[in-house]
């Protein structure tokens, strides 16, 4: 019977629970209670009839679509205190029933489009106490219109889908505490009618837009669904931006400021109204006038102080607004910055400081430089010339005559690579804003431009190319007539040029060469003379060494301790040969005697060979071939 009856089982649905786990089957409805059971993953054999499953306390790490497929009627899930870290696309797309997930104390970094998908009936989502850092605007998508409890403390979140939670008509209570938000979007919670709880506790909000949602008393009667609001540990600025929250008179909360200095570590509810002030835009410093050539960038500068710190704005010369472009950029500190100037930039730009006290302005003045254009001639032979902006102003100077009526430019101290550019002071009732020198050379088309002060009348040109011919003519730049009117332009003069070749370094080489080789020469003999010299005085050494007499050993006498003295032996004494003796001396000097250190070694070593001591002789030959016995006392 057992058979039919297993098969039977199997026919009818029912399913084993999983090993580690406990079933139990109450009020028909199945609880699979898993927690604290060391589980690395969701186990693969859970009734599908489940209705409650609890994983807490385990150590599952990701989530995908087949934990929970076909897992309709799931209402309750719990996934807190676990390890994961990872939520695949449409993990929970088959639970349609589910009201509650808590999957709060995981590793979860972020959260996208499709990590909640499914669950189109969630009441109740936990997600505190992990590592939140980004949460897709979609996230939320399936569940705005059922969602009531949404916990998203204790992460690291500075932006949440605003949009969603804004979108979430259902919703009681939110909890954004812990987090590292420092700004709410105007009208982010006006459309939670619902809502009954915020906490916004230890962010980093130093102030708080105004919203209808903070305007509900605590009197059940004024409102359907008073508000708790929490908003302590931020560091609020109290000035009057936060006045209106100020007039809420909630006097049970315990919110401090944070700044102004006067007002740091006070109550917030007890700081009185008169002092929640603002200070009015100053502008601090800004750019009076600013003159550039035509092409150049432009930027403006403005600073301004307040309390709250002022927004900036830029309006330009035609009274419009200026915004970001692809030709200028307007910074939030207050600098405006043109890539390329036109004339029709030049004009009076005003900048505009703000702030809920007022409003300062600062105009500043831009003039743009306008060069002379002339034709696009070239040399012959297709070789680049001289300038043409330098060429047509000269030829239009000749023309005029009034070449010759000007201050000579002229060219000194010219050198390879630089000259000296000398001009006079110019006719004194002719005001001059400032210098311009043009110049190119033979070897390069490109216009070289250089703005010189009006004090100046000397400009040292650097970086010129060895052996070229250079045109340059000398501008003098005017103030306009008008504020309007572009910027006068006069000639003062032009001249010719051409910078030394390049200067041959062949005697200096030279000179380091030679030194050189002396150097190596000279060093090469000493090396040499002092090889030839050790040479030499190793073959005199072994020379000495081969026809070295035996030695022999005199008077030799032991040392005892306290013993009977043992009785010396004698040797017959030995007649030298009848040659001519002489001394050898222990210095290197004597070339028919041993070298020192050679000797000295010797003696130790025969030293070394006697029992106790004593006296120890050597001998060495001399020049004649006469030797004598060196004898050297051991005590």
């Amino acid at each position: 019977m057992a058979p039919p009856l297993l098969l039977l089982l199997l026919a009818s649905g029912a399913a084993a629970c999983p090993l580690p786990c406990v079933c139990q089957n109450l009020s028909e409805s199945l609880s699979t209670l898993c927690a604290h059971r060391g589980l690395l993953f969701v186990p693969p054999n859970v009734d599908r009839r489940t209705v409650e499953l609890r994983l807490a306390d385990n150590f599952i790490q990701a989530l995908g679509p087949p934990d929970f497929r076909n897992m309709t009627g799931l209402v309750d899930l719990t996934l807190s205190r676990n390890a994961i870290t990872r939520i695949g696309a449409r993990a929970f797309g088959d639970l349609e029933s589910l009201r509650s997930l808590h999957l709060d104390g995981n590793r979860l970094v972020e959260l996208g489009t499709g990590s909640l998908r499914g669950p189109v009936n969630l009441q109740h989502l936990i997600l505190s106490g992990n590592q939140l850092g980004r949460i897709a605007p979609g996230a939320f998508d399936d569940f705005l219109d059922s969602l009531e409890d949404l916990d998203l403390s204790y992460n690291n979140l500075r932006q949440v889908p605003w949009a969603g939670i804004g979108a979430m008509p259902a919703l009681h209570t939110l909890n954004l505490d812990h987090n590292l938000i420092d700004a709410l979007p105007p009208g982010a919670f006006a459309q939670l009618g619902q809502l009954s709880r915020l906490d916004l506790t230890s962010n980093r909000l130093a102030t708080l837009a105004p919203d209808p949602l903070f305007s509900r008393g605590r009197d059940a009667e004024a409102s359907p669904a008073p508000l708790v609001l929490s908003f302590s540990g931020n560091p609020l600025h109290c000035n009057c931006e936060l006045l209106w929250l100020r007039r809420l008179a909630r006097p049970d909360d315990l919110e401090t400021c944070a700044s102004p200095p006067s007002l740091a570590g006070r109550y917030f509810w007890a700081v009185p109204e008169g002092e929640f002030s603002c200070e009015p835009p100053l502008i601090a410093r800004h750019t009076q006038r600013l003159w550039v050539l035509e092409g150049q960038r432009a930027t403006l500068r403005c600073r301004a102080l307040g309390d709250p710190a002022p927004t900036m704005h830029w309006v330009g010369p035609d009274d419009r607004l200026v915004g970001n472009s692809s030709r200028a950029r307007a910074f939030p500190n207050g600098t405006l910055e043109i890539g390329v100037t036109g004339a029709g930039d030049a004009g009076g730009y005003t900048c505009i400081a703000t702030n809920p006290a007022g409003e300062a302005t600062a105009r500043v003045e831009l003039r743009v430089l306008a060069l002379p254009h002339g034709g696009n001639t070239s040399a012959e032979g297709g070789h680049p010339g001289p300038s043409d902006i330098a060429a047509s102003a000269r030829t239009a100077a000749e023309g005029e005559g009034t070449l010759e009526s000007e201050p000579a430019v002229q060219v000194t101290e010219v050198t390879a690579t630089s000259g000296l550019v000398s001009w006079g002071p110019g006719r004194p009732a002719d005001p001059v804003w400032m210098f311009q020198i043009q110049y190119n050379s033979s070897e390069d088309e490109t216009l070289i431009y250089r703005i010189v002060p009006a004090s100046s009348h000397h400009f040292l040109l650097k970086h010129l190319v060895p052996g070229a011919d250079y045109d340059l003519c000398l501008l003098a730049l005017s103030p306009a007539a008008g504020p309007s009117d572009l910027t006068a332009t006069r000639l003062l003069g032009c001249a010719h040029f051409s910078t030394l070749p390049a200067t041959p370094l062949c005697h200096a080489l030279q000179a380091h060469v030679l030194g050189g080789t002396l150097t190596v020469a000279v060093g090469g003999v000493l090396v040499a003379a002092l090889l030839v010299f050790t040479v030499a005085l190793l073959v005199r050494g072994r020379g000495a060494g081969n026809g070295r007499l035996p030695l022999k050993l005199s008077h030799v006498q032991s040392q005892t301790n306290g013993g009977p003295s043992p009785t010396p032996k004698t040797h017959p004494p030995r007649s030298p040969p009848p040659r001519p003796q002489r001394s050898c001396s222990l210095d290197l000097g004597d070339a028919g005697c041993y070298g020192y250190a050679r000797r000295l070694g010797g003696a130790w070593a025969r030293r070394s060979h006697s029992v106790h001591g004593g006296l120890l002789g050597a001998g060495c030959r001399g020049v004649g071939g006469s030797s004598e016995r060196l004898e050297e006392s051991v005590v």
